[in-house]
């Protein structure tokens, strides 16, 4: 009969993990930059009025991605 096996956790896959985490959040984060920046500048050139309340919608949505980073993060 083979010897029982102990659940060994594998932490090479964890560290591996946890090196390309903060790359693809950078990524990410890097493409968003982008899309942000090209609605930004077709919203300025459709006039101010829309400029203005698109600035508002974005820093809600800025505002309301922090606050569940930050709760998320917490876990």
């Amino acid at each position: 009969m083979a010897p029982a096996r102990r659940d060994v956790p594998v932490l090479a896959a964890d560290a591996l993990l946890g090196l390309l985490l903060p790359i693809w959040q950078l990524v990410i984060g890097i493409l968003v930059l982008l899309a942000l920046l090209a609605s930004v500048r077709t919203l300025a050139r459709r006039g101010p009025s829309r400029m203005s309340t698109a600035l508002l919608v974005t820093a809600a949505a800025i505002i309301g991605l922090a606050v569940i980073g930050v709760l998320l993060q917490g876990e």
